[in-house]
């Protein structure tokens, strides 16, 4: 929602401790309510201290000028409303470093101050020619930058931490501070930077690491100059090894994995190097499973964060140790109840929690120090092109783990109270349930650019996942999309995708237009579609009851989902990629937009391209796939058909027309004891078991910290031994898996690539009439137009049975002669083999109970 107010209160302390006018240029200031004040001043002091009736301040007028002009209204939305005060003639670069407080003084001389946030104007004032800088340590010449327009004074400060060299650094005009000591690699250094700072009121002296570290000391207490093209920072299998093209984002498959989940329970995985990015360069258990999906036709790997996290330490030493949980109970509580304690120290963490955006995590190397973490991550990126798969970063420039004067904040120590969001009093918002950054100041988006295409060019991966991509502007991902474009790799498009959530301080266009799902039509910039996911699994995250039913999980018993026909209608639009054109037969008759289908009030349809969805099952967050069929599913139901269910999800989303994702591990029958949140769960509730020896299931009550409420209903669950499948039943889940990745690359018609094809193309011939069947989709790809989009197939048609029985669909228009694709007649599962066209009016498509079916016609 929109932070606004319009009947302000003052603050009447002798040191205003909010800032709720804002100064956006250096004649204009915006004020959240009337003017009607008698007097309005502006107070300035170059260290702070202003007295509680301006003592210590220089004092200049201000003038009343109404509401606000549109213009600035329509450059800010959430300044609607806001008044203007005019500050006359002033040089006021001076006075942005110090103590600025407006005051107003009413008709009975009562005398009332605030902070100013001052964000806006240093934009005005710098922005232009600061962003046209590079910041950081430059290797060709030796020398230093930083952007510090507010700073007194900035030193830097080259050596070891107690024994470093000063150097002076001088000012620009842009707000950016140089010096060129011709220093060399691998030195320490920091920046001393002298600087008024509204949170104490005072010039505080921050020694703080460089926003532009590209390299670290352990512990992240210094920075590091580093040459990321010297050759001792490239190993092997990394310079030898080129990227694995994309033809197209439509043909990404996408494994969604932790780095140490990948290594951590991995027996033949040496000890030393389990949990680290060296352990992608081991032919462990995780290494050959990767090597089979690739094989079968997984294009890339999606790393959880890799930057330095400030939730993790790296020294290895200090982690605490997790006590013996052998032996206990599958329901027991104790399990979490003895993490507890250590679970902050024990150096597990999805790492979610920004301290340096562009250096490498160093908890995943076995050597943190310097350039000895560059060439380990590097390491495990050459070591995942070789097993044939792209890599995509996940990366979050929305929040930090720290601001203000907090150790581990940076930003907000080099330049107090511009890198992060403020809301209409002057405090850091946190919508994100951490310290926001104001993605739409220049310079933040100016350091969130650098940072995405200095990991592209100089780490060589292959693309990014945004983490909540909703509190980004849209402009400035597509200044990201410019900038990898700009990068050129062999007309390798690089990925990027991300969250499109619409929340928070933000929402709604309150700040700047978003990049949320509704408006990245065009753009080629892809958004996880949450509409096919809830479809699929049924209800949404966060509801309070997660037994609610979906398509793939409330028709095996007859059809128990709360709105079947509707979750249908859902997953029919997503296989056709989630378009808002793309004009849909509905379930219970009739046609529709997809951008007229409702998803909770919102267009299910958003997309202008299929290049512009990723369609998914599970993630990290919340509970695995094999957690909500666990969930929803009646007891009764066999393992067999939990097995086939947990596939015919995976189809749900696999065989559409957008790029698709996995949850590692979903394919093995992943669970983590029902855990909904297992972000610093420890390695016990996320061990991923890549031999299919325990699928996790079982390993006591998941977390009470974050599913308390819901043990009532786990309990019973996780005590009941028939839930916990066995080697045979994730090894039947992964074949079948597979299967799916085959059937997807060896059929071209299930991606299309274009809108204007899928509508042309892609039909569901039996939604809408009598023979539409509950729990079934039938989707027709028909290419007899003669371009031969299909290569030597003519059509495909998927039929997906969520149900319990053998059904046979009757497919209107269904001409020609039609076969089981040979990847399902040559494939891992005997029961799909008895899938079987007949000729008819119509003609039918038999397909056996829990299967998802694929025919062909040559």
């Amino acid at each position: 929602m929109s932070l606004r107010i319009v009947a302000p209160r003052w603050c009447h302390g002798p040191v205003p401790t909010d800032a709720r006018a804002i100064w956006l240029a250096p004649d204009l200031i915006a004020w959240p309510g009337e003017t009607d004040h008698a007097d309005w001043q502006l107070w300035t002091a170059p260290d702070g201290g202003i007295g509680p009736d301006g003592a210590g301040a220089t004092r200049t007028p201000l003038l009343r000028r109404g509401r606000l002009a549109s213009r600035w209204a329509a450059r800010h939305p959430h300044l609607a409303g806001y008044h203007a005060l005019v500050v006359p003639g002033l040089d006021v670069e001076p006075l942005l470093t110090g103590q600025v407080v407006v005051a107003g003084r009413g008709h009975d001389g009562t005398l009332a101050r605030t902070g100013v946030q001052i964000a806006p104007l240093l934009d005005h004032l710098y922005a232009d020619a600061a962003r046209r800088r590079t910041y950081g340590w430059d290797p060709a010449t030796g020398g230093f930058r930083l952007w510090a327009p507010t700073a007194h004074r900035v030193t830097l400060l080259t050596g070891p931490a107690g024994a470093e060299t000063r150097h002076p650094m001088t000012r620009a005009g842009d707000g950016s501070w140089h010096a060129a000591p011709g220093v060399g690699q691998q030195v320490p250094y920091a920046y001393e930077v002298v600087v008024y700072v509204p949170e104490t009121a005072r010039v505080e002296t921050n020694v703080v690491t460089d926003p532009c570290s590209v390299a670290l000391t352990p512990g992240s207490a210094r920075s590091v100059t580093l040459d990321l093209a010297d050759p001792r920072w490239a190993p092997d299998v990394w310079r030898d090894t080129p990227s694995p093209r994309l033809a197209r984002a439509v043909d990404e498959s996408v494994y969604e994995l932790h780095v140490r989940d990948f290594s951590a329970a991995d027996d033949l995985v040496p000890p030393r190097l389990r949990g680290t990015y060296l352990a992608f360069a081991h032919d462990g258990h995780g290494t050959r499973h990767l090597r089979a999906l690739a094989e079968a036709g997984l294009t890339t790997v999606h790393l959880l964060p890799t930057f330095d996290v400030g939730s993790l330490t790296d020294d290895r030493a200090a982690w605490q140790r997790v006590p013996d949980l052998s032996g206990l109970p599958p329901d027991s509580p104790e399990q979490q109840r003895r993490l507890g304690p250590v679970r902050r120290g024990d150096g597990y963490n999805w790492g979610y929690d920004p301290w340096h955006w562009t250096t490498p995590e160093g908890s995943y190397a076995t050597d943190p120090d310097g350039g000895a973490r560059i060439r380990e991550f590097r390491t495990m990126v050459g070591a995942l092109h070789a097993l044939g798969l792209r890599v995509v970063l996940d990366v979050v420039y929305n929040h930090t783990h720290a601001s203000g004067q907090d150790p581990q904040s940076v930003l907000d120590r080099v330049v107090p109270g511009y890198y992060h969001r403020r809301d209409a009093l002057g405090g850091t918002c946190h919508s994100t349930a951490a310290n926001n950054v104001a993605t739409e100041h220049a310079m933040a988006e100016h350091l969130i650019v650098w940072s995405m295409t200095t990991w592209a060019r100089e780490h060589r991966v292959d693309g990014f996942r945004v983490d909540l991509m909703g509190h980004h502007p849209r402009s400035g991902m597509l200044a990201v999309r410019r900038a990898l474009d700009a990068l050129g790799r062999d007309g390798d498009r690089l990925t990027l995708y991300g969250e499109g959530w619409d929340f928070g301080e933000v929402a709604g266009g309150a700040r700047f237009v978003q990049a949320t799902q509704a408006n990245l039509g065009g753009t080629g910039i892809a958004t996880f579609n949450d509409r096919l996911r809830d479809a699929v699994r049924g209800g949404q995250p966060f509801d309070p009851d997660p037994r609610r039913p979906g398509f793939g999980t409330g028709a095996v018993d007859g059809p128990a989902a709360t709105d079947l026909a509707h979750d249908t209608d859902l997953v029919m639009l997503g296989l056709a990629g989630n378009l808002r054109s793309y004009e849909l037969p509905r379930v219970g008759g009739g046609r529709v937009r997809g951008d007229q289908l409702s998803y909770h009030g919102a267009p299910a349809g958003y997309a202008d391209e299929p290049d512009e969805v990723v369609s998914y099952v599970d993630a990290h967050d919340n509970e695995t796939l094999f957690d909500a069929l666990t969930l929803k599913l009646p007891v009764a139901v066999p393992m067999a058909v939990r097995v086939r269910l947990n596939t015919v999800c995976l189809a749900c989303v696999t065989l559409g027309q957008t790029a698709v994702l996995w949850h590692a591990g979903t394919d093995l029958l992943r669970s983590k004891s029902l855990d909904r949140n297992s972000y610093d769960s420890g390695d016990h509730f996320n061990r991923l078991d890549w031999t299919g020896g325990d699928n996790g299931f079982g390993r006591g009550l998941p977390p009470a910290w974050d599913n308390e409420a819901a043990w009532p209903v786990m309990g019973p669950l996780l005590a009941d031994p028939s839930l916990k499948p066995g080697p045979a039943d994730v090894a039947t889940a992964a074949a079948m898996a597979r299967d799916l990745l085959r059937l997807r690359r060896s059929l071209p018609l299930l991606r299309l690539g274009s809108a204007a094809l899928i509508r042309e193309k892609v039909t569901f011939p039996a939604a809408g009439t009598d023979l539409q069947q509950p729990g079934v989709v039938a989707m027709v790809v028909d290419d007899r137009a003669g371009d031969r989009v299909g290569g030597d197939v003519s059509g495909v048609a998927v039929v997906i049975n969520a149900t319990g029985r053998t059904v046979r669909q009757g497919v209107p228009g269904l001409a020609g002669r039609w076969r089981l694709s040979p990847v399902q007649a040559a494939g891992s599962d005997p029961v799909v083999r008895g899938a079987a066209y007949e000729a008819g009016e119509p003609p039918t498509l038999t397909v056996p109970a829990c299967t998802a079916a694929v025919f062909v016609r040559e």
